[in-house]
Parts: structure tokens; sequence; C-alpha cells
């Protein structure tokens, strides 16, 4: 089934609202996300091969900031049928019920458990794997040490914390290249000039991108001490953290 095509930014608008995960963004979400997120796919296969590999049986999983279950449509191929648990967590319910509509006619989708929740009230019991995807950047800058450093808390030894993010480099010139490739990319993808200009002002202090050094200088602060970059397109970044 063909997926419903992002027009949502094609028509001029005055005033421009903040971008937010509302209905009108779910039903174009997948068509959105591939058209700007670069190897998007290839991340979530990868990091579902991963979270297999680390899961602990009789632990959990947790995709924190989940929206329509991309990346558990992914982990439920990689796991087979294996048994494990996950909580989806998202705080946008037109996600969660996305998500659900998803799961229902899935064999084994029962292993997962989207819940429509605020991922930093949300408490995490024996998770050995969490999954952060393009998550961190949409909290205020001052309140993502107390999540990165709840979900090293509650990782078993051994666990993993697998993070994407949308990111900034330091030199302004390097930046500046970096936007440019990206902008491309959209290009190439069909987005037109009004679209990139209006989803960027509709995203300005609303998505807060760090460096890669931000990032694992959290990591490092909140107790992780093996970490790897593991895939980097321009200003897209995967991380890797186990906890020891």
């Amino acid at each position: 089934m063909q997926m419903p095509k992002d027009t949502i930014f094609s028509l001029e608008k005055k005033p421009l609202p903040p971008f937010e995960f509302n209905e009108q963004v779910v039903r174009v979400f997948d068509d959105m996300i591939e058209r700007s997120v670069p190897l998007y796919r290839e991340t979530l296969r990868r990091q579902a091969e991963l979270a297999t590999y680390f899961y602990q049986q009789g632990s959990r999983i947790y995709d924190l900031g989940c929206s329509n279950g991309n990346f558990g449509m992914v982990l439920l191929q990689s796991m087979g049928a294996r048994s494990f648990e996950m909580c989806a967590i998202d705080n946008s319910a037109p996600m969660i019920d996305a998500y659900r509509k998803r799961l229902a006619p899935l064999r084994g989708g029962e292993r997962i458990r989207p819940l429509e929740a605020d991922i930093q009230k949300v408490v995490l019991e024996n998770p050995s794997v969490v999954i952060l995807n393009l998550t961190l950047q949409f909290l205020p800058p001052q309140e993502r040490d107390a999540l990165m450093g709840k979900i090293h808390s509650a990782l078993s030894s051994g666990g993993v914390l697998l993070m994407t993010e949308k990111i900034i480099h330091g030199a302004a010139e390097l930046s500046s290249l970096q936007q440019r490739f990206y902008y491309d990319f959209k290009r190439e993808n069909g987005y037109s000039e009004l679209e990139i200009s209006q989803k960027r002002e509709a995203l300005e202090n609303v998505l807060i991108p760090e460096t890669v050094e931000d990032h694992c200088d959290r990591l490092r602060r909140v107790g992780f001490r093996k970490i790897d970059l593991w895939l980097k397109w321009f200003n897209f970044a995967s991380f890797l953290a186990v906890k020891g």
C-alpha cells in the first residue's frame, strides 16, 4: 500500500504553528521521515539486530519516543519467535493509536505494549535495551541529563542504549556544510524550497540539536564508559552505549 505523501508544508501558512506530532503528521509520518532522515530504514534494521544481540531474557526493551512503531515492526522480524517484552512509549495519542492498529493483526504483536505517556515520568523496569530515536532533541536541553541518567541507572549490567539524533557541528563552517547537504537531500526527495523553509521554521525552538561531543560527554557524565558512534551521515548520528 502506497504511503500518504507529506504535503503539510507545501502551501504557505501564516502564522506558522510550531511543529507537533498531531493527527495530520501521523497520517503522513512514514513518507515524511523517509524523505527527511537519511539512512532511516538502515538505522532501524541495524538497531533491531543490536537489540536482539543485547537483549537479556526476562528483561524488557523500552522504545522511548516510539512514534508509530517503525522500530517495533523491524524488531519483531529480527526477534523471530523469540520471547521478549517491549514497552513502547510516546506522548502523542495519535501515534500510539496508529501503533496499536499496526500491531493488532500481527502474530506475536502482543510482545509489544504501546503506551501513551511522558518518557520523563515513566518508570523503567528491568531494561536491558533502551531505544531513543530522534527523541532527545525534542526535550529542553536542561532536562536531557536527567532522562539519560535515569536510563543508565535502570539498565542492567551489560545493557545497551541505542540512540539516533539530528546533530550540529561545533565549527560553524562545517555545520553550514552539513546543513547544505541535508537540504540537498530533501530536495532530491521532492521537497520544495517553501516546504524546506517552513518545516525549518516550524521546528525552531522545538527541535534543538547538539554536537556529537555534547552527546558523548553526557553519556560519560551519567555513567556510560563504552560508547560507539556507529553511524553518521552529515548531521545525523547513531550511538551505542553499553552499561559496564
